[in-house]
């Protein structure tokens, strides 16, 4: 865990996050622990290891769900009552809190020839959220991709650094250096994908700040 302005940024492991300031924000929990209940769970896409409906049943109370829509029927067999579909590229407020879906997809991960692991046609998505004015990128399953070089003003980077599905620890690096978060925590190691190594070359590639997190 750390804090930034008032905010602490806990890392559950593979791609999931706990944000905490007067709210709690889920970002994929995937193998967790239970855990305070969720007042926003954001979902990026729904892979078994980051849209897990045994994981979010741990933290789920009157939780309001953001996801894109081929997740939506999911969150109504587990009962959410409020569920906010998002596309890339549209803002969205809850409360004070301004959440950006952004693109996520590969360029060079491929499944098969021709076959990318996650088209950009499905709208899988990242997100940007705004908290107290505090931006925090969550980049969600995606390669360097032109869209990264539009963000601005980012405080903190979560970016997938372990490759086969994601971003290279090269390419993370790469990626950072060209929007220049604040700080930047690599994800999506040591559970299915990538190892700490990789994350301590991202930490050495990055010009920014690199913060590894201890799974929680």
């Amino acid at each position: 865990m750390f804090e930034y302005k008032g905010i602490k940024i806990f890392w559950l492991g593979h791609a999931g996050f706990k944000i905490k300031n007067s709210k709690i924000i889920y970002i994929d929990p995937y193998n967790i622990k239970p855990s305070e209940p969720a007042d926003l769970i954001l979902i990026t896409h729904e892979h078994f290891d980051h849209f897990s409906t045994k994981d979010i049943k741990k933290i789920l109370n009157r939780s309001i769900a953001v996801c894109p829509e081929f997740c939506k029927l999911e969150f109504l067999r587990l009962g959410v009552k409020e569920i906010l579909t998002v596309e890339p590229g549209k803002k969205y407020f809850i409360g004070e809190t301004e959440i950006e879906a952004v693109p996520a997809y590969n360029i060079n991960k491929f499944r098969s020839p021709g076959q990318v692991y996650h088209p950009k046609e499905d709208k899988k998505v990242g997100y940007v959220i705004t908290l107290n004015g505090v931006r925090i990128y969550h980049a969600g399953d995606t390669d360097f991709i032109p869209e990264m070089k539009e963000l601005k003003n980012i405080d903190i980077a979560l970016v997938p650094v372990g490759g086969t599905y994601t971003m290279t620890a090269e390419e993370a690096a790469q990626a950072v250096n060209a929007f220049n978060p604040k700080i930047a925590v690599p994800m999506h190691w040591g559970e299915i994908v990538g190892s700490k190594r990789d994350a301590e070359k991202f930490k050495n590639l990055a010009k920014c700040k690199v913060e590894i997190l201890e799974k929680e």
